[in-house]
């Protein structure tokens, strides 16, 4: 089944304990698409200026990931610069660049009208609700946002949320929007907005998954190396929705699998600076690791 996703395609700067990339290609819609792509047919919606170069979308072409949706603009790319210090969980943001960006209306190409799974990335939550107004009758749709989004324009991210059946979030924003610090009470209200299905990402601390009546926790993937964790919580949300795309169902079962298999990309991706850990990843590498992570927390019963 098919999987469009809407959101931002980008360069990043950024630098970490670990090393330093000027320039990289990055963006919530790149980072996702690149993930889901190991699993489903991808058709991503974004923006780019036209100092975008050819060597970037052959990089999507390669993944056979379709870009008639990205829109090319007079003007510049995107652009973000950040860093990280030991506590990889936080960035720190030193510069964006909005650029062509900051009036980008998104508007699906009629063969994206009917996919069957929709993820709506981080943009704002206007823009997220028009999306919805543009797709004909999908399956299941998915949304992500961001501290901006719920400072900003709370109100118009509940009613987002009235429309979605997973909503991703990562747990200081879910805090944020929910007033409140328990976890448990958290999801409470925030299902109680809309979703069906929360799922919190907790950074190294993996994610949780709660659905109103049971409650599922993946650990993160307990690597030796980590070197950027930029767009981790996309590539997770990509290997997520990439799989539920692949496997059709949408049950309790299909979506613990999926969140284990979006941990399996987020971890794959914090291997190496942009997207260059899943430039040339395999499928056999993603469910070595998928099995990793069963054996990493499976305990017999008493």
């Amino acid at each position: 089944m098919s999987l469009l996703v809407v959101g931002s395609v980008a360069f990043d700067s950024v630098k970490t304990p670990f090393g330093e990339a000027k320039e990289v290609l990055g963006g919530s819609a790149t980072y996702f698409s690149t993930a889901a792509s190991y699993f489903t047919d991808v058709k991503l919606v974004a923006v780019v200026g036209e100092d975008f170069p050819e060597a970037h979308l052959e990089f999507l072409k390669k993944k056979g990931i379709d870009y008639q949706g990205l829109e090319r603009r007079s003007g510049r790319t995107f652009r973000w610069r950040g860093e990280y210090g030991f506590q990889l969980n936080e960035a720190k943001t030193l510069e964006t660049q909005l650029n062509v960006f900051e009036s980008f209306r998104p508007t699906l190409p009629a063969s994206y009208k009917d996919a069957d799974f929709v993820f709506l990335a981080n943009i704002d939550p206007g823009l997220q609700l028009d999306v919805l107004k543009q797709v004909k009758q999908p399956k299941l749709v998915a949304c992500d946002t961001m501290n901006f989004w719920i400072e900003g324009k709370r109100d118009a991210l509940i009613k987002t949320l009235g429309e979605v059946d997973i909503f991703i979030i990562n747990d200081g924003e879910a805090r944020e929007l929910a007033r409140e610090f328990n976890l448990v009470k958290v999801a409470k209200k925030i299902l109680s907005f809309g979703p069906k299905t929360l799922i919190i990402k907790r950074g190294e601390y993996g994610a949780l998954m709660f659905n109103g009546q049971t409650t599922f926790a993946a650990p993160a993937f307990p690597l030796e190396n980590v070197f950027d964790p930029t767009g981790a919580g996309d590539s997770f949300a990509g290997g997520f929705m990439g799989y539920l795309s692949q496997n059709g169902t949408v049950n309790e079962a299909t979506i613990r699998q999926a969140v284990i298999y979006g941990s399996v990309m987020a971890s794959f991706n914090v291997e190496a600076f942009s997207l260059d850990r899943m430039r040339d990843l395999t499928r056999e590498e993603i469910n070595a690791r998928y099995q990793e992570f069963k054996s990493l927390t499976s305990f017999e019963s008493i």
